[in-house]
């Protein structure tokens, strides 16, 4: 089709050394996000071998196994942000190297931990390391595809999030089935040699041609504020009480340091961020839709497990395959979410995709101990396509309304907010559940010796431990916490819907809609960004 006189023409700005190889650096990239984010879920799967005692497992308690998850997430969260303003400036190819060698070693030793306290260290290790290559991936991807491809490439690599998160499940159940528990951290070693091969060969370097002066006081605000706030977050979660003093003090400080840092940011004459492109209300709902769709997903994927396996009695390795439909759906729908965009407008489709979540997310308050498995993938698929409609449009959001050069800042962002709003999820909807639970089973204690009852209320899993010991006594208490389990993850189901609710509105006031195909072409001749490097 011919161009017609007088229409802008888009400037190649990749070199075309970087742009013939583009597809082959992307697959680079996504195998390098997907084993930081399968390795983020996978743990989940092998908490009960850890609590056994040596030599099958650590013998970890429940508070030590709560930190070998949330160590990873702290340090992770409490550092995206610095790592993709790093990125920015010395460049994003080494960032990423240097994360991935940190992640591999960290689970190298993960894998070889002796005791509990040893297993948070190395945890804490390789969140460091994953909080260097998260931001990297996105970064480089905005530095080697053109402007118009970027929403397919982004859609790819959401897709492999939505991945990630579905076969961690089905890889830490194989493994544990035919070997020791530090195989789930050991198998992430050859994975992260071939990854550094491949970036040393493949991925270009790039980087902000024009950074400015470093800002150490607004680097060093994000990482206390982050870390007093997802550390709250993850104390709320523990305790499923949001009104202790150690809970409050770090999130109220958290939110304070945060306040400190914008203020610091706004009036600084080399910020880290700009934090005026919050006034764009399109980039303001776009990072919040991401903070809220996670927020939901993350609590109903946190019960769904409890309810696979502690009430339907599955496996770990049979309840990871029934997210499999959620993966598929992902990368299925989510790379050609661009095509929808293109048609129908962001909000629209953002708005049609928040509703399949919050629908998919209403279904768990209508399962039972007895609801068909097809009706699970089914729930599950909606949700996979619900999502893979809403993070590529809203991540090219935040993206594109940065210029290129500032890629790692932008990415940085998408991520907190992403992981921010897990955090929460897991935390407020987890605290819901537990505090519904232990409301509805204390009056099925009785029959319980007393020093046992205060830990047969706590959850699901210590009923059925104290119902065990019981014997045949028990048989009425495994029947009453199921009972009542159910109850508490209607009750969380309805909450989690009713935030992707919120998130639905929020997109559909906020978002822009369809534009016409003048402003299209008008975007493509913004400034030009930085080239991406050979």
């Amino acid at each position: 089709m011919s161009i017609p006189s007088g229409a802008p023409v888009a400037v190649p700005q990749v070199p075309e050394a970087v742009h013939r190889r583009r597809w082959a650096i992307l697959a680079v990239l996504m195998f390098s996000l997907l084993i930081v984010v399968l390795d983020n879920s996978i743990l989940n799967v092998a908490v009960k071998t850890i609590a056994s005692p040596s030599p099958t497992g650590l013998g970890a308690t429940q508070s030590e196994l709560e930190w070998a998850i949330n160590s990873y997430t702290l340090v992770f969260a409490g550092l995206l942000f610095t790592a993709g303003l790093l990125g920015d400036r010395v460049g994003r190819k080494k960032v990423l190297l240097f994360g991935i060698v940190l992640f591999g070693a960290g689970s190298a030793f993960a894998a070889m931990s002796g005791s509990p306290a040893e297993l948070i260290t190395w945890r804490a290790v390789m969140g460091f390391g994953a909080a260097f290559v998260m931001p990297a991936t996105l970064a480089v991807l905005m530095n080697v595809f053109e402007r118009d491809e970027q929403p397919k490439a982004i859609g790819i690599w959401a897709g492999s999030v939505g991945l990630g998160i579905a076969i961690g499940p089905i890889t830490g159940g194989l493994l544990l089935e035919h070997f020791w528990w530090g195989s789930i951290f050991l198998v992430n070693v050859p994975v992260v040699i071939l990854a550094l091969i491949a970036m040393v060969v493949l991925v270009p370097d790039s980087r902000d041609p024009k950074p400015g002066r470093l800002d150490p006081i607004g680097v060093v605000l994000s990482i206390i504020g982050l870390v007093l706030l997802v550390y709250g977050i993850i104390r709320g979660g523990e305790l499923a009480d949001f009104t202790d003093v150690s809970v409050l003090l770090p999130v109220i400080g958290g939110l304070a340091v945060l306040v400190v840092f914008v203020l610091h940011e706004k009036r600084s004459s080399s910020p880290a961020i700009d934090v005026s492109y919050f006034r764009k209300p399109a980039f303001s709902a776009a990072v919040a839709a991401i903070a809220l769709v996670f927020f939901a997903l993350m609590g109903v994927t946190f019960f769904s497990a409890f309810y696979m396996q502690s009430v339907r009695g599955w496996s770990a390795l049979q309840s990871g395959l029934l997210i499999l439909p959620l993966a598929v759906a992902q990368m299925v729908f989510a790379p050609r979410a661009r095509l929808v965009v293109d048609r129908f407008g962001a909000r629209a489709v953002c708005t049609a995709g928040m509703l399949l979540v919050a629908v998919g997310l209403a279904a768990f308050a209508l399962f039972d101990a007895t609801t068909p498995v097809w009706v699970m993938c089914v729930v599950f698929f909606v949700q996979g396509t619900g999502m893979a409609h809403v993070m590529p449009p809203v991540t090219v959001a935040v993206m594109q309304a940065l210029p290129r050069e500032k890629a790692g800042s932008g990415s940085a962002v998408n991520n907190t907010f992403r992981q921010v709003g897990g955090a929460l999820g897991i935390a407020v909807l987890g605290s819901v559940l537990s505090a519904v639970y232990r409301g509805d089973i204390e009056g099925h204690l009785d029959a319980v010796p007393a020093a046992a009852r205060d830990v047969a209320g706590e959850s699901i899993e210590a009923t059925l431990g104290v119902a065990e010991k019981m014997g045949p006594a028990g048989t009425p208490l495994v029947a009453a916490a199921h009972d009542a389990f159910m109850s508490a993850m209607h009750v969380t189901a309805i909450g989690s819907a009713g935030v992707a609710l919120v998130g639905t509105v929020v997109v559909a006031l906020f978002l822009p809609g369809r534009a016409p195909a003048g402003q299209e072409a008008a975007k493509d001749e913004e400034a030009v960004p930085a080239p991406a490097g050979r």
